[in-house]
């Protein structure tokens, strides 16, 4: 049976979606093909209508993933007051909502060491992702000329990263929350102007 191309698109677009979070939850491995297509209510051989390879879509799920976080980050940080938006930002990523629901998160995050472990071809195209998120939002971080902002972000962000991905593995919520904000409380001050 043929589908309407809208129907088409909107059917990509739910398994994209579906699979961003799988891949966030479960990691590279989670987004096995057949799995993919049956939270999309579909068989495995419809896959390839929609995908050339498994990187393919995997590629996409990443970028998709990396597309949502940039939105909820940015959101927060224009609806801050003058200033703050930085701030924002770092206690929304610092949030134990981020840390406890890596499925909704930074793919980074959840996904750092498989896909540093991923084939050059596959780290270059992370990387350029990365590049775009960093792009939409350094312009939100401290300092006056561009390279301060995207300086404040590699700092800030290495760091958030790191600190939400050593509070999942704690198994104590209390424990998680000191760490997150302690990172949260040395950021906000290392950053503050003088």
């Amino acid at each position: 049976m043929r589908y309407p191309p809208q129907q088409r698109a909107e059917t990509h677009r739910k398994i994209v979606k579906d699979a961003a979070r799988r891949l966030r939850a479960e990691g590279l491995s989670g987004a096995a093909v057949s799995t993919v297509m049956k939270d999309a209510g579909l068989t495995h051989g419809g896959f390839y209508k929609h995908f050339g390879s498994k990187e393919d879509l995997v590629m996409e799920s990443v970028r998709e993933a990396f597309q949502e976080i940039g939105d909820f980050l940015a959101s927060v940080a224009e609806k801050s007051a003058p200033g703050s938006a930085w701030k924002t930002i770092v206690r929304a990523y610092l949030s134990a909502e981020h840390c406890e629901h890596p499925e909704g998160g930074c793919p980074v995050a959840a996904l750092a060491s498989e896909l540093a472990r991923a084939d050059k071809g596959v780290r270059g195209q992370i990387y350029r992702e990365m590049e775009k998120y960093k792009s939409r939002l350094a312009p939100f971080m401290p300092g006056r000329r561009a390279a301060d902002k995207e300086r404040a972000f590699t700092l800030m962000i290495s760091t958030m990263l790191g600190a939400v991905t050593i509070a999942r593995m704690i198994p104590d919520r209390p424990e998680r929350a000191r760490l997150l904000a302690t990172t949260r409380d040395f950021l906000l001050t290392s950053f503050e102007r003088p």
